[in-house]
């Protein structure tokens, strides 16, 4: 980017918007860490098109829930590449269903992959990028997280928590020349959002002032900016990318 060559890790990239923000950064001349935990094929297609198009990257297999895993796989990239400059809390699933009927595991595996997920990975790397006196972390919430929606009270509760930690981190880490941001996407077009009904669809569209659903570009260029130089001076912040949906 403005300067030496950096190190970027990206949890859940192997889709959506994580996917999207590993092409990109790589495009910068970021060397960019291709994180999943299920879906083998579609990392290897990202890294290939990352390649194709002249940047450079790996993929790590690891579950961002499970803490001694994550430790242990993170330390494997440091000892590898040497350093970590840039890490996006991006891995993220969804158990939906009204809380009444909402079983336990459905509520603790989202809170655990999309809040302590984001623990775990921050945990990993904070010490090194202290250490370094340099760092960007940004945190993919949500906009249910800010606004609450019905059917999702695990998936709100988590990227809510989000919202806290990303504020508590950048305090914590400020001195040390870490900044830590969050970013809250509205409805993007994604595997996610892509199991709604065409009703459902509708009807979230009649409360968007600009009339669509976003794409992943438009999350991916606001990350994109806050890894970057420019956001130097930027920390504690969760930027809305919503469409007007909830300000």
């Amino acid at each position: 980017m403005e300067s030496k060559r950096k190190i970027a890790l990206i949890t859940g990239a192997s889709r959506g918007i994580g996917s999207q923000v590993a092409i990109d950064l790589a495009a910068r001349g970021i060397f960019v860490i291709i994180n999943y935990s299920s879906r083998s094929s579609s990392a290897k297609e990202v890294l290939k098109k990352i390649k194709d198009a002249g940047g450079d990257g790996i993929i790590s297999h690891f579950d961002v829930s499970n803490f001694v895993q994550v430790s242990e796989k993170i330390k494997e990239i440091i000892n590898k590449v040497g350093v970590i400059h840039i890490l996006i809390n991006n891995a993220g699933i969804t158990r939906d269903t009204l809380l009444l009927r909402m079983k336990e595991e459905d509520w603790d595996k989202v809170i655990s992959v999309n809040l302590k997920g984001s623990f775990n990975c921050t945990k990993a790397v904070a010490r090194q990028m202290i250490k370094q006196r340099y760092g960007r972390i940004v945190n993919v919430t949500s906009v249910v997280g800010e606004m609450g929606n019905p059917g999702q009270t695990n998936y709100s509760a988590a990227k809510a928590g989000i919202v806290g930690f990303t504020k508590a981190c950048a305090k914590e880490f400020a001195s040390r020349g870490v900044t830590v941001n969050a970013v809250s996407p509205g409805f993007i077009e994604t595997d996610i959002t892509a199991d709604l009904s065409d009703q459902v669809r509708k009807e979230y569209l009649k409360r968007i002032p600009l009339g669509r659903f976003g794409n992943i570009k438009d999350v991916s260029n606001l990350i994109e900016f806050l890894v970057s130089d420019q956001a130097s001076y930027i920390t504690g912040e969760v930027i809305k990318v919503n469409g007007g949906l909830y300000t």
